[in-house]
């Protein structure tokens, strides 16, 4: 169970899947193991995602359809996040995925690159369901402009990630008091999308600046289309890191000042007022090693 204030893990899978309907399910097992409340693929097709003149100059651009999340995948994905009791998330990039993505997940992410385009947004708020907006690369105006879409569009729950849209992003480059500025400009859950793949950030982010959102681009064992970028946390990598912020967390405590219970049996041996020596005096006559 998420302590009350603790963050909401994601785990990208993006395309390390690579195509295969196996290891996408294994991403679900995956990201549960390490306690992720949930897991998120990417809906996109090369011909909706690219401009034609960009397809036909750019044989890595072409290559991307091996990339393609297949539609069937869907439901088994859905299914097995079920039964691991996380959520499926996932980022449509053309229009009609939002309806192919409907029936399936528990929220929507809007990608940094598509932050510009109104009808997608649009798309996305009027399934009524959450929504998740990554904000890489944009101005805070261009932010306004996508949240005013979103909230008259009746989005019916919006969370903003702070972004910063490089493969892998270097901490100094991370602004991580963005977080704080999307809160107060915005009123609404914000986080962090990570492409540090540094636990110190993550847990800045957290710790310091109330990241109520973590997403985390996710490989199983370095054979992912995209771990070679430099930006994806492994299973053994990610596990000890959120475990560790919640470990953290579960010491705030209520603040109210006072003995802990593993403290009652050491109180007794303070120094007693009336002569400095340990332990208390009622302690002494009947105490015995």
């Amino acid at each position: 169970m998420r302590l009350p204030n603790a963050p909401k893990f994601i785990a990208e899978v993006s395309s390390n899947h690579n195509r295969d309907l196996d290891r996408a399910l294994a991403f679900v097992d995956a990201a549960a193991d390490c306690g992720c409340d949930a897991v998120k693929f990417q809906l996109f097709r090369v011909d909706e995602l690219f401009a034609p003149e960009i397809v036909s100059r750019s044989p890595d651009v072409e290559a991307r359809r091996e990339w393609e999340l297949p539609i069937e995948f869907l439901s088994p994905i859905a299914e097995a996040c079920k039964r691991s009791r996380i959520e499926f998330h996932c980022t449509p990039f053309y229009i009609e995925a939002v309806g192919q993505l409907e029936p399936y997940v528990d929220a929507f992410k809007v990608s940094s690159y598509e932050l510009l385009w109104d009808d997608l947004l649009r798309a996305c708020a009027a399934t009524g369901k959450p929504v998740i907006l990554s904000t890489g690369m944009a101005t805070l105006p261009e932010v306004e402009h996508a949240v005013d879409v979103l909230r008259d569009a009746d989005v019916s729950d919006l969370t903003i990630l702070h972004c910063v849209s490089a493969y892998p992003a270097a901490a100094s480059d991370c602004d991580l008091a963005a977080i704080d500025t999307l809160r107060r400009a915005f009123g609404c859950s914000v986080g962090w999308s990570d492409h540090s793949v540094d636990p110190a950030v993550v847990q800045r982010a957290v710790h310091r600046w109330g990241a109520e959102v973590v997403e985390l681009h996710f490989d199983l064992d370095e054979r992912g289309e995209e771990f070679a970028g430099g930006h994806c946390w492994l299973p053994e990598t990610l596990r000890p890191v959120i475990s560790g912020v919640r470990r953290g967390l579960s010491a705030d405590g209520d603040g109210v000042k006072g003995p802990s219970t593993s403290e009652v049996v050491e109180r007794e041996w303070r120094a007693d007022p009336s002569d400095g020596l340990r332990p208390l005096k009622h302690m002494r006559a009947d105490w015995r090693p």
